[in-house]
């Protein structure tokens, strides 16, 4: 009944179309305060109500895709969201001063895709398939 109620509540805060989008993608009803977003589009959302969450999922991401998977979270949500570190990564001044030495943007794991890398192969094959040779006849 709680749940319910939960769902009901939640379908107030956020509207019904915000709604029923959230139960297509994420499968529960949530809202919370937007705390923000990063260069994939994904939004990022908490909810510090003790009563209405279970406790360690009180921080969310709401993705841009509808394929999604975890990859496309870069490493300062990610730190965010699990509870790595305390402030996201908008307020944190140590993330905001951090760079990579070498100055990459994040990309997604683009494994099992199109765009998955392919080695070059340079190595000669040890088993050849057999080409029959045919001579002429006289």
């Amino acid at each position: 009944m709680v749940s319910l109620l939960r769902t009901i509540r939640n379908a107030r805060r956020v509207g019904l179309r915000e709604w029923w989008r959230q139960l297509n993608y994420i499968g529960d009803a949530k809202s919370g305060k937007y705390i923000g977003s990063d260069q994939f589009g994904n939004r990022y959302f908490e909810n510090r109500n003790g009563e209405e969450e279970v406790p360690g999922r009180h921080r969310w991401v709401d993705f841009a895709q509808h394929d999604f998977n975890a990859t496309q979270v870069p490493p300062e949500w990610h730190s965010w969201i699990h509870h790595i570190r305390k402030e996201p990564p908008t307020n944190d001044s140590v993330v905001q001063n951090l760079s990579p030495p070498w100055k990459a943007p994040y990309i997604e794991n683009l494994t099992g895709t199109r765009g998955a890398y392919k080695s070059y192969n340079t190595v000669v094959p040890k088993i050849n398939a057999w080409d029959p040779k045919v001579k002429a006849r006289a």
